[in-house]
């Protein structure tokens, strides 16, 4: 399947984190958290992107379009008969990245329904954000949206917990403390979609909107969405805390989301 991923928005959150950068092309380690999420799609055999960008996108087109000469050793010949000779090759040779530019202030749904013409005849397709990486199996999600038959299925997570959380018994003591905890109660969105093309007749071509407000609700409301639960490891960065916490993760080799090496 196809995998379409939103990289346009402006990331206020995070904007002391790096200004220069469109959020998605905020490093994790010595590369972008979007390459981290494309690879993880990969991993699954899906390996055909379509990036919804908007804010700095510039910079994205940039990073692919010499995506080769940063990842590879070469010899250039200059002059006339100009030419490169790579010497070694990288992992990703096998990818095809679609850069859509989907204007500045566009939202989620509109963003979504300008890249429709790329997904062509496709049934189905694979749906995420550009900032926020798991170690969701694509491959049980996949068979779990086919197997409902549901215009969407949504990964349900549990956010990561924001404070340290204290377990106490009966006197008041504190018999337990995390320090950062995966939070015990509540879902949320997760971010992995898949859809069938019919969430396409859910988007109002008039409007510019949010996925995530009427057109989910109405999949709601029409029973066309559902949930995939995913236990493990999930974490978005949207905060300098987060970004923080997901390098201290990559620096100490525990980075669960990092599993195709």
């Amino acid at each position: 399947m196809k995998v379409v991923i939103f990289c346009g928005g402006y990331g206020t959150r995070i904007r002391d984190v790096a200004d220069d950068l469109p959020k998605p092309m905020i490093p994790l380690g010595n590369q972008p958290i979007l390459w981290h999420i494309m690879k993880h799609y990969a991993k699954f055999g899906h390996k055909e992107f379509i990036l919804c960008l908007g804010y700095k996108g510039q910079i994205i087109k940039e990073f692919f379009l010499n995506y080769d000469t940063q990842r590879q050793d070469f010899t250039l010949a200059l002059g006339k008969n100009r030419a490169i000779s790579y010497h070694n090759q990288h992992t990703e040779l096998d990818w095809t990245v679609t850069l859509a530019d989907t204007g500045l202030e566009s939202l989620t749904a509109t963003r979504l329904r300008m890249v429709q013409p790329y997904l062509a005849e496709d049934e189905n397709f694979l749906l995420t954000y550009g900032d926020g990486v798991g170690n969701v199996d694509i491959n049980a999600l996949v068979e779990f949206h086919l197997n409902h038959k549901k215009a969407m299925t949504v990964t349900g997570v549990r956010p990561p917990g924001r404070f340290g959380e204290l377990v106490s018994d009966a006197n008041g003591c504190v018999t337990e403390f995390n320090e950062k905890p995966q939070a015990s109660g509540g879902t949320i969105s997760g971010g992995f979609f898949v859809c069938r093309k019919e969430v396409f007749s859910y988007l109002d071509p008039k409007a510019n909107q949010m996925l995530e407000v009427e057109p989910m609700r109405k999949l709601a409301e029409n029973r066309e969405m559902v949930m995939f639960s995913h236990e493990g490891f999930w974490h978005p960065m949207d905060t300098y805390r987060d970004y923080s916490l997901l390098n201290s993760m990559i620096k100490e080799g525990n980075a669960p989301w990092i599993s195709w090496k």
